[in-house]
C-alpha cells in the first residue's frame, strides 16, 4: 500500500466520525419550537351507557285453569282472541258434577226433614221437662237427637254448596280483559286437576303497554337506578328504536354457568304492537345524562408538561396547587402569555371522553391539551428500497419504463 492510498483511507475515516458526530448533535440538539394545543370550558352533555339483553312480555299475564276434572266439552276462544272479563272460554262436561249437586241436594232435604221432625220434639220435650212431666233422661235423649239432626243438616248444607261451586267451576271464565296468548286444550281432551291446576289459557292483558325483563350482568348492576332511560332494539325490526324506562331492579341474583346476573324491569310502551312477546330486547341503559353543563376533555386532565423545551423556548411554569387533592379534584394548566399556570379545580361526573367541571375554571381560560413539539425539518416519508441482487418480479422493469414515459 502506498503512501497515496493510506491518505485517502485516513481522510475518508476523518470524514465518516465527522458526519457521524454531526448526526448525534442535531438529533440530540433541542427542538427550536412547538405549538400548544388549547381550549375553554365549553357547554355540552356527558352520558354514559351500559348494555344488556332482555325479552319482551306482557306486563300482566294470567294462566288461567280449571281447579275440576274432566273432559273439555267446549272451548269458545282460540289463538289471538280478544276476551273481556267474564267471558267464557271453555267448558267441562258437567254430568259427573251434576249429579253430586243432585245428589247433595237431596241429602239436605233428607236432613232438613229430620232436623225439623228433631226440633219439635226437643221443643215439647222441653216444656214436659219444666213442668217435671218427664225424666232428665227423656229430655236429654231428646236433645241430643235434636243437635244430631242440627249437625247433619248443617253439614249437608255445606256439602251442597261445595258441590254448587265444583259445577260453577266446570264453565272457564276469562279473570281479565285480553288477549289469549295460548291455548293449551282441545275440545274432548280430559284434564285432571288432582294435584296442581293445569294450563288451560295464557292472556296477556294489555299488549300496548308490554316491558323488558333483562339480565344485567354483575360488573353493570351497580350503576343502574329506576327511572333511568333504556334505549333498545329487536331483530324483527333492526332499524327501529325503541325506548323505555326502568321500574324495577330485583335483587334476587340468577347464577348461569358461573356468571350473576340481576333482572331489571324496562317498562316499554307499545303503542304500533310491533313489539311481541318473546322477542330479544338488546338494550343500552343509560346510566349518566347531563345537558348544559360545563364540560372539559379528559385530555386536559391528562396533560403533563415539558418544562425542559417550555423553557427553552421562553416559558414559564408557575404551580398554584400547594395542597393534596380530593377525590372531586383534579389539576389541569392554563396558558397566559408565555406562562403556564398549574390550577386545580373541582369536578363532577365523567363519560370518558368528557368531564363535568364544576368549579376552578372560567369560560375565557386557556386550557392546555396538548404540546406539539416542530422539528427543524420534515422526515421524509419512507420509501421502498429493494436489493440489486434481489431477483425482480416479473414485469417490474416494463411497469418502471412505462412510469418513466
Amino acid at each position: 500500500m502506498n503512501k497515496r492510498t493510506k491518505i485517502i483511507i485516513i481522510a475518508s475515516t476523518s470524514i465518516i466520525v465527522i458526519l457521524g458526530v454531526a448526526y448525534f448533535l442535531l438529533k440530540s440538539a433541542p427542538k427550536d419550537g412547538f405549538n400548544l394545543e388549547t381550549t375553554s370550558l365549553e357547554t355540552g352533555k356527558i352520558e354514559s351507557t351500559i348494555t344488556a339483553t332482555g325479552t319482551i312480555e306482557p306486563i300482566i299475564e294470567v294462566e288461567v285453569g280449571t281447579q275440576v276434572s274432566g273432559k273439555i266439552a267446549k272451548i269458545y276462544v282460540d289463538y289471538n282472541s280478544t276476551v273481556k272479563k267474564g267471558e267464557v272460554l271453555a267448558e267441562i262436561d258437567k254430568t259427573n258434577l251434576q249429579t253430586e249437586y243432585n245428589t247433595q241436594l237431596l241429602a239436605v232435604q233428607s236432613a232438613k226433614v229430620e232436623f225439623d221432625y228433631q226440633k219439635k220434639n226437643y221443643d215439647r220435650a222441653k216444656d214436659l221437662h219444666g213442668k217435671q212431666l218427664i225424666s232428665d233422661t227423656d229430655f236429654e235423649t231428646a236433645k241430643y237427637s235434636y243437635e244430631k239432626a242440627e249437625s247433619t243438616y248443617k253439614q249437608n248444607v255445606s256439602n251442597l254448596d261445595k258441590a254448587k261451586t265444583n259445577l260453577s267451576y266446570a264453565t272457564i271464565y276469562s279473570p281479565i280483559d285480553g288477549v289469549v296468548l295460548s291455548r293449551e286444550v282441545e275440545e274432548g281432551q280430559t284434564v285432571a286437576a288432582s294435584f296442581s291446576t293445569p294450563t288451560m289459557f295464557i292472556i296477556a292483558q294489555d299488549l300496548t303497554k308490554m316491558q323488558v325483563v333483562a339480565n344485567v350482568d354483575e360488573a353493570d348492576i351497580g350503576t343502574v337506578r329506576v327511572n333511568q332511560r333504556v334505549s333498545f332494539t329487536v331483530d324483527a325490526y333492526p332499524l327501529d328504536v325503541f325506548e323505555g324506562i326502568i321500574t324495577q331492579v330485583r335483587l334476587n341474583p340468577t347464577t348461569t354457568s358461573n356468571v350473576v346476573t340481576y333482572q331489571v324491569i324496562v317498562n316499554a310502551p307499545n303503542p304500533e304492537l310491533k313489539l311481541k312477546p318473546g322477542l330479544t330486547a338488546n338494550i343500552s341503559v343509560f346510566t349518566l345524562e347531563k345537558s348544559n353543563i360545563p364540560v372539559l376533555p379528559n385530555k386536559a386532565l391528562n396533560f403533563k408538561p415539558d418544562t425542559l423545551s417550555l423553557s427553552h423556548n421562553g416559558f414559564t411554569v408557575q404551580n398554584k396547587v400547594s395542597r393534596l387533592l380530593s377525590s372531586n379534584e383534579k389539576t389541569v394548566w392554563i396558558e397566559q402569555g408565555k406562562t403556564l399556570i398549574k390550577t386545580n379545580i373541582s369536578i363532577g361526573e365523567t363519560d370518558g371522553i368528557n368531564t363535568e367541571i364544576l368549579s376552578g375554571l372560567s369560560q375565557n381560560d386557556k386550557v392546555v391539551l396538548d404540546m406539539k413539539e416542530l422539528a427543524t425539518g420534515e422526515t421524509p416519508a419512507p420509501t421502498t428500497e429493494t436489493s440489486p441482487f434481489m431477483p425482480k418480479r416479473p414485469g417490474s422493469e416494463k411497469r418502471q419504463n412505462t412510469s418513466k414515459n
